[in-house]
């Protein structure tokens, strides 16, 4: 490959506008750096104040706090790029919530949580989104599932119910968005290390390094190997996916265990 035709490559995304929640660690984290390195401006997104000091170097990535679930943030965060880029190219909703309990003993609370984070805040965040690029006529959006959108497991009831949802979601407003010229896709993620187990248990990083064993390639994926696929999803390569959860979990989700 050439040299010129190789920076072309890599700066796909040149001129975009996008937003990533949840993106202070992790596979937000990865896809942030990964979509600025392509070219885009990035809104990052996180309920971690420490999303500001991450990125408090560089010009191309704006930090914002907010919580995901909520309407104002949803709202604010668009309008960030509304205001200042005039415009908004892609929505990476990433931002999850899991704990490990089994129904009889989670709490209301904790439903409550998970399914807004995970599943009500790709609602609201997308429906913002899709207000700023409808004009436009053209944009992407991404979210971040699991292979808990068709499989589960004791333990995840609320994770579950949440990115099935994410799926359902993902499909809904991808035949609602096309007619404008708006991609909806989804990826459905293994076991991924990173922080997400961190909030219940100390050896989160180590519990996901383990499990991701058991799927068929014998191993977890870095954040980095998500973001690849998010940033393919996210740009022009991948013009005639529409409603797709490509599944991007070592095999986990073919095999009868």
């Amino acid at each position: 490959m050439e040299t010129n035709e190789l920076n072309t490559v890599q700066r796909d995304l040149e001129g975009q506008v996008a937003i990533v929640t949840g993106a202070a660690s992790g596979i937000g984290l990865a896809i942030t750096k990964l979509l600025e390195s392509r070219g885009a401006l990035v809104i990052a997104e996180d309920i971690n104040p420490d999303v500001n000091d991450i990125f408090k170097d560089n010009e191309r990535i704006i930090p914002f706090i907010g919580d995901v679930a909520t309407e104002q943030a949803a709202k604010e965060v668009v309008a960030i790029a509304t205001e200042r880029f005039g415009k908004l190219d892609i929505l990476v909703n990433n931002a999850a919530r899991i704990v490990y309990k089994n129904a009889i003993d989670m709490t209301l609370e904790e439903w409550n949580s998970i399914m807004g984070i995970t599943a009500t805040g790709v609602f609201l965040h997308s429906r913002e989104a899709l207000k700023a690029m409808i004009p436009n006529q053209m944009g992407a959006i991404v979210n971040i599932g699991s292979y808990a959108c068709y499989q589960t497991f004791p333990g995840i009831s609320a994770y579950a119910a949440a990115k099935g949802a994410l799926a359902q979601i993902t499909r809904t407003l991808a035949l609602e968005a096309i007619e404008h010229g708006i991609r909806v896709n989804a990826v459905g993620a293994g076991d991924v290390v990173t922080n997400l187990l961190n909030t219940f248990r100390e050896d989160g990083r180590e519990f996901l390094t383990e499990h991701g064993k058991v799927a068929p390639i014998k191993r977890a994926a870095q954040p980095e190997e998500i973001a690849e696929v998010v940033a393919f999803l996210a740009s022009d390569k991948a013009s005639f996916m529409v409603g797709a959860i490509v599944m991007v979990d070592g095999g986990m989700s073919v095999v009868i265990q």
